[in-house]
């Protein structure tokens, strides 16, 4: 069993390299930032105080997170091990998850804060059928429509200039120093995110040991 941390600042491609791990290895990602979307779009009573969160340009509180993480882990799906990423945010976060699931490597994707911008304000997404698109390398077809649907496409209510700053500030003096505790235990793979996924994706391999990448299409950052 294989139990994976991902760890980087937003857009540093958390999700894209959870599922390319996923993929082959029979592993569940668990991605904290889908939870609470999925919550958002089907209007249930979490997603409400989600959305609201949102709104005000805050972040959605740790105890929230906790809650949902402990929830969705003690479903015990993840038979061959998972990758989760959104979570720990903090250091009581880190202490509790080391001491309760045994995790075998923290991946973190470093992306300098210019680049991130740069990507994350790129972002949009389809309010009807959830397609995510970027404007640098995965540009729809029509101009601001979904190819799937047609449906108007929208930036996310947590890609603004402002939401943004705060998560960046979130992370650097919340999230970077729970590196420091998963250090203790030498499981801390340190990644560089800015090249394609596919590049990032052997990368992660590489250093965790694991076969190698073979993708099917070619994907990108």
């Amino acid at each position: 069993m294989r139990k994976f941390v991902i760890m980087g600042v937003q857009g540093s491609g958390k999700g894209t390299q959870s599922e390319l791990l996923c993929t082959d290895l029979d592993l569940v990602h668990i991605s904290v930032g889908d939870i609470f979307r999925w919550n958002v779009q089907n209007h249930t009573k979490l997603g409400a105080q989600v959305r609201r969160t949102m709104t005000a340009g805050e972040l959605v509180g740790d105890d929230m997170v906790e809650s949902v993480v402990r929830e969705r882990l003690d479903r015990h799906d993840w038979n061959f091990g998972f990758v989760i990423d959104g979570f720990p945010r903090n250091g009581r976060q880190a202490e509790f998850f080391m001491e309760s699931y045994d995790i075998d490597a923290v991946i973190h994707l470093e992306l300098p804060d210019d680049e991130v911008r740069r990507r994350v304000l790129s972002r949009r997404l389809c309010p009807n059928c959830g397609m995510d698109y970027n404007l640098i390398a995965d540009r729809p077809e029509v101009e601001g429509r979904c190819d799937i649907c047609g449906h108007e496409l929208i930036t996310r209510a947590d890609d603004t200039p402002e939401a943004l700053d705060a998560r960046l500030r979130d992370y650097h003096q919340k999230t970077r120093p729970v590196l420091d505790i998963f250090g203790r235990k030498e499981v801390i793979h340190d990644i560089d995110a800015r090249p394609s996924a596919e590049e990032v994706q052997q990368s992660i391999r590489d250093q965790l040991g694991l076969p190698p990448y073979k993708p099917a299409v070619a994907l990108s950052t």
